[in-house]
């Protein structure tokens, strides 16, 4: 016996649905970005992207306004940054992990709605970082020359 409830609460809803679609694009594109840096290796270019989309989450906060959700986001924020520069010289897997890492806590941050106003930016940026992630993990495992 199967319930319709059960049935529509597997779906995706569908505010989400364009949401969820841009971060599929926007992760494609954001696989590709070193393709428009060709003068930066591929793991800085990634890793500027890594510490710019952990870093949107301060302005969010700034604009909740509640100092815990300021210093938590920023602290946050933070740690990816300190990822992302240990994945310029480091292994490109770090990239891997930092997206996948964001994506989660976008997933956190979409259940738990932490910083206000938000609602339909985690799904949208999980895509884009689960996206990502998966693809450069793709490219790493065959072998592609810049990050190997």
């Amino acid at each position: 016996m199967t319930s319709t409830t059960a049935v529509r609460a597997r779906s995706v809803p569908r505010e989400l649905r364009v949401p969820i679609a841009w971060g599929v694009v926007v992760g494609v594109l954001q696989t590709a970005s070193p393709l428009a840096f060709s003068w930066l290796d591929s793991a800085t270019v990634y890793a500027l992207g890594l510490a710019m989309i952990a870093a949107i989450y301060i302005g969010f906060a700034v604009a909740d306004g509640r100092p815990h959700v300021l210093a938590v986001e920023t602290a946050v924020a933070s740690a990816f940054v300190v990822v992302a520069a240990a994945a310029v010289t480091g292994t490109a897997w770090l990239i891997v992990a930092g997206l996948a890492g964001h994506g989660v806590k976008d997933m956190w941050q979409h259940r738990t709605g932490f910083v206000a106003g938000t609602r339909w930016w985690p799904p949208f940026c999980a895509t884009v970082d689960f996206v990502a992630a998966g693809l450069i993990a793709v490219a790493i495992t065959a072998g592609v020359p810049s990050l190997s």
